[in-house]
């Protein structure tokens, strides 16, 4: 089969296009035809060794797939052949670059139906971080505040949807490009961070602010202030601390986004009711990730790419 892989960390060249042998699944697991595979910023700095994740080389990138059920290993039960499924795979295992990939049978959750199944997966592991962020890690209830930094990104834009739809108001910073989609996506206030202080437009405190983007630590320990007494700060800036203000038992938490099935068949279920939207901006060859790296470590690329066998 033709897969994308790395002998070693590096700079985008270290990635090679080529034959590879096709993989056999093992007990609990199922081999997937690949109908697409996600490009994430994480593949990036796995491939570039500055992320702490292990690896086994030669590595395939790509842990959100989508594609069919092609073969099943022992003691797999819920799957056939021919089932269209996506899934978030084992960060240090081999990914979806590949025209075929393994995963875990309980990574993976019937795909939505109202998509192409390519697009879909441009979804597991993004939908799941807002989700997590948001709800496990958070604890966001009903009609708590939260402030979103950086809600004009694929993640931002789901934990808007997720977040008012729990019934919390929603306050997002989003440059003029992205506020139109992030007013659609259900905020309920929106912050031009391009020209506004986010200190200063905040009015009252926010029960909950999620830090989506790479700001300067100085700005995001002044932007704990906003944030009442008791309240939380969450941050998927895996890559600096979350500030926190034990004075004010004010927490904070850094999310690492975990594979969850059941999770993801409820997110699922709202994409299928119409309550949450798949974002693909761009699709490429499998041949042409390596340039696709190249893109993302020159910082050019925006919004969701997924890679196509």
């Amino acid at each position: 089969m033709k897969a994308v892989r790395f002998h070693e960390v590096g700079g985008p060249e270290v990635l090679q296009y080529g034959e590879v042998e096709q993989p056999n699944p093992g007990a609990g697991q199922v081999r997937l035809r690949v109908a697409a595979s996600a490009f994430s910023a994480a593949d990036n700095g796995m491939r570039a060794g500055f992320l702490p994740i292990p690896l086994t080389l030669p590595h395939i990138p790509g842990y959100d797939v989508s594609g069919t059920v092609d073969a099943v290993g022992e003691g797999v039960t819920g799957f056939a052949i021919g089932d269209p499924v996506i899934g978030f795979l084992p960060m240090g295992e081999d990914g979806g670059a590949a025209e075929y990939a393994i995963a875990p049978a309980d990574a993976l959750v019937s795909a939505p139906t109202g998509v192409p199944l390519a697009d879909a997966a441009a979804f597991p592991s993004v939908a799941l971080t807002a989700r997590q962020a948001l709800f496990d890690d958070g604890d966001l209830q009903a009609d708590q505040r939260v402030l979103i930094v950086g809600a004009g990104g694929v993640v931002g834009k789901y934990a808007i949807a997720l977040a008012a739809r729990a019934g919390a108001h929603v306050i997002a910073t989003a440059s003029p490009r992205s506020a139109d989609a992030v007013r659609a996506a259900g905020a309920h206030e929106i912050i031009d961070h391009t020209d506004t202080s986010v200190l200063d437009a905040v009015s009252e405190p926010v029960d909950m602010l999620l830090n989506l983007a790479p700001i300067e630590p100085e700005e995001f320990t002044n932007l704990v202030a906003l944030v009442r007494d008791g309240g939380v700060v969450v941050s998927t800036t895996a890559w600096m601390p979350a500030p926190d203000d034990a004075d004010r038992n004010v927490r904070s938490v850094v999310v690492f986004v975990r594979s969850d099935a059941a999770r993801l068949a409820e997110l699922v279920g709202l994409v299928d009711s119409g309550e949450m939207h798949l974002e693909v901006t761009r699709r490429i060859p499998l041949v042409e990730l390596p340039v696709l790296h190249a893109e993302a470590a020159a910082g050019r690329i925006a919004g969701k790419v997924i890679v196509v066998p």
